[in-house]
């Protein structure tokens, strides 16, 4: 966004609300999403940005006439401040006061609320509709999209190649999961599966793509009727040569555009369908009402089958992050000499220079592909924002003087990795000490814990706050989200948090363990790791660690650490040295081997001298 942000919004908003008064609007939801309701989106689907400025990952808009309210959650608080205008963008909290919420008391009676039906999952349209109800107004979805008539340069829409996923890799056939998917369908006496979901269809099929940036998966639909026919929605111009071959002759292929238009063929008076209410456009929902066919809202049986990894895809995650810690502890290496010298010689490094080098030395890792995310490389007071992007033309510089943290992860041929780490160089904030120590045992209370089958992630997250809780203090993201095999960053269902999510935690699936502590205006911590859920002998489940990148100890108050949470930090390190180190350049071993030194709590004689 160029400098005058403010004038070119304000010129943006005011085309928008032409266009809204040309279809007699007096409201309209402009969320994040795009046709499959996923995290990330390509630039042709970048709306909300368009209209607002903000460009973080999660977040909704409410334009009027005369004012915007955009709605994101804590992650994103300075960000929003920082990128949208107070005199054009009202803010609010996504989850504190849902905009939902908002439009009850704000919309006026026989206002008419707009949205693109495409755009919105039915839970959403149902949470809207209800709101607009109490204050007699009325939602309606709309034909073609009023921020796409007024964004005349509008990217086009994404073109990746779609290629093959490998069997060696996928461990399991397409056509093995539709075998499995149809008996789900059988008992719920389901006549057709609708799916929207990128990462779904990719892991279904066994594909990837390359449409979004961080997400190696097409975008397309997917539709399977009871008999085991299947109707694939993609453009068949980004297909690698010879997948054709691959794809099993169960599969019809159509253009991505006739979606709806086949499905209106297909579904019948009576038919039930399923979709996920979360994770479909409206659309899909208002067109099998209209058939006279009955919606069926729920998890979508891909999602629970794609959460618990087979043999195969768990063998390439666990091979994948021995590769991504060698790149972690070659940029440690890098860091920890390369910042003091540099600020000592008046040319600092700086926290851009600082996200390109992690990302060097991933190229250098056999099997890397990608990013999985845009990597999170903060210095000092900008670590207190959970989802900073570091400026490549104003970067700030990491400096001796202050902490420094690292968010990245990448995508291998055989997996997906998602790391934090806090890097300090020696000179300490007041009361860094304190949460960082406390970060620590917030990650090894969580990842030592076993649980009882039946368990959610709801259920346990407090287990985790517990020693940033003793102190007064807190974190204001999840505790832990799922990982895709070489698919999403950021995987459904799974996740462990404060909301709600009944989704009970099984074999096979995989998350992070990521709590943090954020001080406004000061420093960021966040320590993560990527765990496996297994099952002990006793039929209890446990995490068992994946990611293998050293944990700083120099800031951590030792004489506060039990017993337990020290033999444990000394038996991870142990178990990093033996993995990594023979991988690593000769400065990242020896490095290695200093940070792995075991740590010991002080003596009792000690501290009652202290």
């Amino acid at each position: 966004m160029p400098e005058n942000r403010s004038a070119v919004l304000a010129e943006r908003l005011t085309a928008l609300r032409e266009e809204m008064k040309t279809r007699g609007l007096d409201a309209l939801v402009v969320p994040r999403f795009d046709a499959h309701q996923g995290e990330y989106v390509a630039p042709h689907d970048e709306r909300l940005g368009f209209v607002t400025g903000f460009t973080g990952s999660a977040g909704v808009a409410i334009v009027m006439l005369d004012r915007v309210r955009l709605f994101v959650d804590g992650r994103y608080t300075v960000q929003a401040q920082n990128q949208c205008p107070a005199n054009l963008i009202e803010r609010d909290h996504l989850f504190e006061n849902p905009p939902e919420s908002w439009l009850a008391e704000t919309a006026q009676p026989e206002w008419v609320i707009g949205y693109d039906a495409m755009l919105l999952p039915p839970n959403w349209v149902k949470r809207f509709e209800g709101a607009a109800a109490t204050s007699g107004a009325v939602m309606t979805p709309l034909t073609g999209n009023p921020v796409d008539a007024i964004w005349a340069d509008q990217p086009a829409e994404p073109f990746g190649t779609i290629s093959a996923f490998p069997l060696q890799f996928a461990g399991v056939s397409a056509s093995q999961k539709r075998g499995n998917l149809l008996e789900l369908m059988m008992a719920e006496e389901a006549d057709f599966l609708v799916e929207t979901q990128p990462d779904n269809i990719a892991w279904f099929l066994n594909v990837r793509g390359d449409d979004v940036a961080y997400n190696p998966m097409p975008q397309s639909f997917l539709l399977l009727d009871k008999t085991g026919a299947g109707h694939w929605f993609v453009n068949r111009d980004k297909f690698e040569d010879g997948l054709d071959d691959t794809l099993p002759d169960w599969l019809k292929l159509h253009p991505k555009d006739a979606f709806l238009d086949v499905l209106c063929a297909e579904v019948k008076p009576g038919n039930k369908v399923m979709l996920d209410p979360d994770f479909s456009p409206a659309a899909v929902t208002h067109l099998v009402r209209a058939a006279k066919a009955e919606a069926v809202h729920g998890l979508s049986p891909v999602t629970s089958a794609k959460a618990c990894k087979n043999d195969t895809e768990l063998e390439g995650l666990r091979a994948c992050h021995v590769e991504d810690a060698v790149a972690w502890v070659e940029f440690g290496s890098w860091l920890q000499s390369t910042v003091p010298s540099r600020a000592a010689a008046g040319n600092p490094v700086s926290e851009y220079e600082a996200e390109a080098k992690i990302l060097e030395f991933r190229q250098a890792r056999p099997g890397f592909l990608s990013e999985s995310f845009h990597t999170i490389s903060c210095a000092g007071a900008n670590a207190a924002m959970c989802h900073y992007a570091a400026d490549p033309d104003v970067s700030a510089p990491v400096l001796p003087s202050a902490p420094y943290l690292l968010d990245s992860g990448g995508q291998y041929e055989t997996g997906t990795t998602d790391a934090t780490r806090s890097y300090s160089f020696g000179t300490l904030p007041e009361g860094y000490a304190e949460a960082y120590t406390a970060v620590y045992k917030a990650l090894f209370a969580l990842a030592t814990l076993r649980f009882p089958k039946g368990t959610q992630g709801h259920h346990i997250d407090a287990i985790c706050r517990r020693p940033l809780w003793d102190l007064g203090l807190d974190y204001d993201h999840g505790t832990g989200h799922g990982i895709g095999h070489r698919l999403s960053v950021h995987e459904q269902p799974q996740r462990i948090g404060k909301p709600y999510n009944p989704i009970d935690l099984s074999t096979g699936m995989v998350l992070s363990i990521e709590p943090g502590y954020y001080k406004a205006g000061g420093y960021g911590i966040r320590i993560e790791n990527l765990f496996e859920v297994r099952e002990a002998d006793d039929g209890f489940l446990y995490f068992e660690n994946l990611t293998w990148v050293p944990i700083q100890t120099d800031a951590l108050i030792l004489d506060r650490l039990s017993e337990a949470e020290t033999d444990w930090l000394n038996t991870y390190h142990a178990k990093v040295e033996e993995l990594v180190a023979a991988r690593c350049s000769e400065d990242a071993r020896h490095w290695l081997s200093g940070v792995c030194r075991p740590v010991a709590r002080p003596s009792s004689d000690w501290q009652q001298a202290v």
